[in-house]
């Protein structure tokens, strides 16, 4: 969290971002996502990598999902997290299940 602070007072206009979730309490996690999207709003681009995929496709404009180090798919936040194939691979039959 640091990290982002001493980024933003730069007042960059990108942003990469390296598992910014990473050990961080659940209120936290959505806390760091809302900031994203308040940057993102303000015109700043974020460049996120992130092994949170429910949380990143809910908020990311394009996105990739790497397999073992390559591109298996790409496509909109939104349409990636629809995507059958990646619930099942990457999110879980649980979250499907409750949605």
């Amino acid at each position: 969290m640091l990290a982002i602070a001493r980024a933003l007072m730069a007042l960059p206009s990108l942003l990469m971002l390296d598992e910014p979730s990473l050990g961080l309490s659940p209120l936290f996690v959505r806390t760091i996502f809302e900031l994203i999207q308040t940057l993102n709003r303000q015109k700043v681009t974020i460049l996120l990598v992130e092994q949170n995929i429910h949380q990143a496709l809910k908020i990311a404009h394009q996105a990739y999902v790497l397999k073992t180090g390559k591109i298996a798919m790409s496509g909109r936040g939104g349409e990636l997290l629809a995507n059958q194939e990646v619930q099942k691979a990457y999110i879980g039959e649980r979250w499907i299940k409750t949605r």
